[in-house]
């Protein structure tokens, strides 16, 4: 068997050949993993939404029905002991 001497020149082109390829497979499985991370929380960010959604829904809901002029009136007569406008309570100021 004949052994080729190989330069020393070869030897490092292989080599950062090979750096270049690792690095470049590094860079490509990084790029993946990071794409399912962001993939993952934009998920949890959208139901967070959802959630947060419906519960302003909810409130908004609750705040009409407790804003309602009924309610109002019948806690302004019962634990207010407000009642109605009698002839002469209301005075009107000229200007």
């Amino acid at each position: 068997m004949v052994h080729k001497k190989v330069s020393l020149r070869r030897i490092l082109l292989a080599a950062a050949a090979c750096l270049m390829i690792v690095g470049v497979l590094t860079f490509y499985l990084w790029h993946l993993t990071e794409n399912i991370r962001l993939g993952y929380a934009v998920g949890r960010n959208q139901d967070e939404k959802r959630v947060l959604e419906k519960e302003i829904r909810n409130l908004k809901a609750e705040r009409e029905a407790l804003s309602s002029p009924h309610r109002v009136e019948k806690i302004a007569r019962e634990e207010l002991g407000l009642e109605d406008l009698k002839d002469g309570q209301i005075l009107y100021e000229k200007r």
